[in-house]
């Protein structure tokens, strides 16, 4: 796992080449086809050198959920165990993580009802009066939702309410990867003003690879609900409806992508199951690899 731009694909790719393994992205917008540039997926030349599953595997109109996620991995998982091969999973989207390593609770626990009624609160109210509540009916789960998390606040109290439970007790109840393999997870790292550096870096990268023809052509489309969120999109969309210059465009993806890499390291942060990989100064992805199997050796 680690932040974006911190270069976690070239560092798995050597890692994979050591141990005898094949990698599985838990990337939440490098399934979706025809959005390569967008989502910084990992090049041809990458994958030819290392098998890589659930990228390009989904239509952009498709909506993808944690739940579909999880059934794909998971089927992935077993056909690569059944190989003899190891499956790394590569990504920074923390709930992916938490979904396949944790597990889900099962049963049907939606009320779109009582999701309603909350989005209608938060509007009038703020997501803000909507944690106090959750406080109130699941401390547990509140402490580890940021109180601007809207989506996650709502999701919580709509379990409450829905199941007579709080959601954090029927987590715990969940079975995942940790109950049948010995599962490790390294998070990479590096000092905060060196990967903004590389999120700039790789911002201007994409303009130059095309991003503006690749958005023109995602917008003749029609984009699902999930894949529309993908940072880039709405921004390149108000460079060329005329609303700002490419520099701005270009300045508002480096800093929405920054405050991106931010709420995915809080989100590491709170799993103390989690070993911290910090990237030296021109240290290379094949020595970071060479550290990280090293550790995964100790560590087993």
């Amino acid at each position: 796992m680690g932040p974006t731009a911190i270069g976690k694909t070239e560092v798995a790719v050597y890692l994979a080449k050591r141990i005898g393994a094949q990698i599985i992205s838990s990337d939440s917008m490098q399934v979706y086809k025809g959005m390569n540039i967008i989502t910084s997926k990992p090049k041809p030349a990458l994958r030819k050198k290392i098998k890589h599953y659930l990228i390009n595997t989904v239509p952009i109109a498709r909506n993808y959920d944690v739940s579909s996620y999880r059934h794909d991995a998971l089927k992935k998982v077993k056909e690569i165990i059944a190989r003899g091969k190891v499956p790394i999973f590569v990504g920074g989207t923390g709930l992916y993580m938490s979904i396949l390593v944790d597990g889900i609770f099962k049963g049907k626990v939606k009320d779109e009802d009582i999701r309603k009624k909350f989005y209608k609160i938060a509007q009038a109210k703020s997501s803000g009066y909507l944690y106090k509540r959750l406080k109130k009916v699941d401390p547990e789960a509140s402490g580890k939702i940021h109180p601007n998390d809207t989506k996650r606040i709502i999701r919580a109290l709509e379990v409450f309410e829905a199941a007579g439970k709080p959601i954090s007790m029927l987590q715990k109840e969940r079975h995942g990867l940790r109950d049948e393999y010995d599962v490790r997870i390294f998070c990479l790292n590096t000092e905060r003003a060196k990967l903004y550096k590389r999120i700039d870096e790789r911002v201007e990268r994409m303009f130059k690879q095309g991003l503006i023809n690749e958005v023109k052509k995602l917008l003749k489309r029609r984009l699902s609900e999930t894949a529309s969120c993908a940072i880039g999109i709405r921004e390149v969309k108000g460079y060329l409806s005329g609303g700002y210059g490419l520099e701005e465009a270009k300045g508002m993806i480096k800093l929405n992508t920054r405050h991106y890499a931010k709420r995915q390291l809080t989100w590491f942060r709170k799993d103390k199951r989690i070993k911290w990989v910090n990237i030296k100064d021109k240290e290379t992805p094949q020595s970071v690899a060479k550290r990280i199997h090293k550790l995964w050796r100790e560590l087993s």
